[in-house]
């Protein structure tokens, strides 16, 4: 089993000034030592960030943080398996009158096809995938 990271993860991490290798540790710690990934969902979430940055001496540190943690973490594709299990749950969940955030039932349905579970500040979205394993850091 393995986690996908949320960007919310990240972004936590990255604004309290924590240190890629402590947030590994902490991960670890709440969660034992699984394989820990993101999707490249969660990577253009965390790009987009850096790019959004109000002054140039935080989007430096963003940059840094993001590629310090590549060089630890795997980056899983979008996949055309993982697009229509996507399409099935967003379908399926919309026509009970469910809407999850696109972003999230994408990171969502990475997981789901990895058979991992996601990692992540905030449960809300992400409790909404059916037979997705969420947890809490």
């Amino acid at each position: 089993m393995g986690l996908i990271l949320d960007s919310s993860v990240i972004i936590d991490a990255e604004r309290r000034g924590e240190t890629v290798e402590r947030l590994i540790e902490r991960i670890v710690r709440s969660t034992g030592d699984q394989d820990a990934a993101l999707s490249a969902v969660g990577l253009t979430e965390l790009v987009h960030g850096i790019y959004r940055a109000s002054a140039p001496q935080i989007r430096s540190r963003r940059e840094a943080f993001l590629n310090e943690l590549l060089s630890d973490l795997t980056v899983y594709p979008y996949t055309k398996e993982t697009a229509m299990l996507a399409g099935k749950l967003d379908g399926e969940q919309q026509s009970k009158g469910v809407v999850i955030p696109f972003a999230d039932l994408l990171i969502g349905a990475t997981a789901l096809a990895l058979s991992y579970s996601v990692l992540t500040v905030n449960v809300r979205h992400f409790e909404r995938i059916p037979g997705l394993s969420v947890v809490q850091l």
